[in-house]
């Protein structure tokens, strides 16, 4: 009988835990966007590049510093977009100014229109173990605009630095960097091309505990979807606050 009885109610927790785990999800999925280039004369208009969500007053939407870095062709009105919604008909938000901050691999982006923001966690570091859950736009060109989630555990608290794009961009303040690396997330969930942006949360309150920026490649890029390795990294949210106190650029 003793059995029995607690073999039912581990069943019942088990069943609890899904119910809150969908639960934040649901309530977190109105905050996330995609981060887009519109360029009128293309077809399709939209190139999908990476996630954001919602921050601050709600006009703000933060992502990764790489996914808004390329130039972009003003003789063609490239520019870049916000993304809300889901499906074939999302809606567009011009971006009207932005901020980036390189170094932490972050940027905040303006918008006219306000989108339900998500609060952001407090400054001290998560313990390794915490369970977390990460929703964006992975693959965009073959899963389309519906955000996807994961679930994903803190396995350490490492040093990293951001590395340059080419051996020209190693100036002297990168070469300081490399000798002062900063703390980052490493996180056992597998992201993909199109997740650099997306809000790592916690499963307990949702509140936003870092951004992913970038994935562990065992080989090449190209078996990123082929073999990934299941290993992530994630900027910590202290200093997407400290970005978002800093004033707009222009």
């Amino acid at each position: 009988m003793k059995k029995i009885m607690l073999l039912f109610l581990c069943c019942f927790s088990l069943s609890t835990s899904c119910h809150e785990l969908s639960k934040r999800i649901s309530s977190a999925k109105p905050s996330i966007v995609a981060i887009a280039i519109l360029n009128p004369t293309a077809s399709p208009r939209l190139s999908l590049i990476g996630t954001g969500f919602a921050v601050g007053d709600g006009h703000q939407i933060a992502t990764n510093a790489h996914v808004i870095a390329k130039l972009l062709d003003e003789s063609k009105n490239e520019r870049y977009v916000v993304l809300s919604g889901q499906g074939a008909n999302p809606k567009i938000h011009f971006v009207l100014k932005q901020k980036v901050d390189a170094k932490y691999d972050l940027a905040v982006l303006q918008i006219n229109d306000r989108i339900e923001p998500l609060t952001l966690a407090a400054d001290e570091y998560q313990p390794e173990g915490s369970e977390l859950l990460f929703t964006g736009y992975p693959i965009t060109e073959v899963l389309g605009l519906y955000p996807a989630s994961n679930k994903a555990m803190i396995s350490a608290v490492t040093p990293v630095v951001i590395p340059a794009n080419h051996a020209s961009d190693l100036s002297p303040q990168v070469l300081r960097q490399l000798q002062q690396p900063f703390l980052i997330y490493q996180l056992d969930g597998t992201a993909y091309p199109g997740n650099s942006g997306s809000p790592v949360y916690s499963v307990v309150d949702g509140t936003v505990v870092a951004v992913i920026n970038m994935v562990y490649v065992k080989q090449t890029k190209e078996s990123v979807l082929s073999n990934p390795s299941g290993i992530s990294y994630a900027i910590p949210s202290r200093h997407l606050r400290a970005l978002l106190a800093r004033p707009f650029e222009g």
